[in-house]
């Protein structure tokens, strides 16, 4: 590991945001962890929500604070995902979301970037004082759980929600 960087976007990533988004769309993806990039037509728009996500006092009223990262290959400056660490958790992110969401282009999946970006996440979450963090996913998404339980996850328990089992894990960094 050491192939990645986190870095909180700015005026500078626009492009490589955009190109990012682009692919997700072409190939139907879900685009996780993007603090809602899909629906933002407007670059700025979105650029401004996760600079208001970041303080308790300017985020929304039904969200919580977020920090939303660009994961960054350090060889050629490509961005092969993203990932939002949420600050603390209200109901839904208890039961079903955690602390963070992730999501890798299609291209450079399989890679073990997922493994990384979620390790240098956490260390974010330290910086951030979040001792123990929830992270969920969909239990017939093998990567995602093999990426949690690579970065020491362990599984709570599994929650039916219609017709998909969320798989609750816990993280200790402390």
């Amino acid at each position: 590991m050491n192939n990645l960087q986190l870095i909180f976007p700015n005026q500078e990533h626009k492009l490589m945001i955009l190109d990012y988004k682009n692919e997700f769309i072409l190939n139907n993806d879900s685009m996780d962890g993007s603090s809602g990039l899909r629906d933002y037509n407007d670059y700025n728009e979105w650029l401004d929500k996760l600079n208001n996500q970041l303080k308790e006092e300017t985020t929304p009223k039904n969200l919580v604070p977020s920090t939303t990262l660009l994961a960054i290959r350090k060889s050629d400056n490509k961005m092969v995902g993203i990932i939002d660490i949420r600050h603390k958790l209200n109901n839904y992110l208890f039961n079903f979301g955690g602390h963070i969401g992730y999501s890798i282009r299609k291209s450079e999946r399989r890679k073990g970037y997922a493994k990384e970006m979620l390790n240098l996440a956490l260390a974010e979450c330290r910086k951030l004082n979040i001792d123990k963090i929830l992270i969920t996913c969909d239990s017939k998404n093998i990567g995602s759980y093999k990426t949690i339980l690579g970065n020491n996850g362990v599984l709570e328990n599994e929650i039916p929600e219609n017709d998909r089992i969320t798989q609750r894990y816990w993280i200790n960094l402390i």
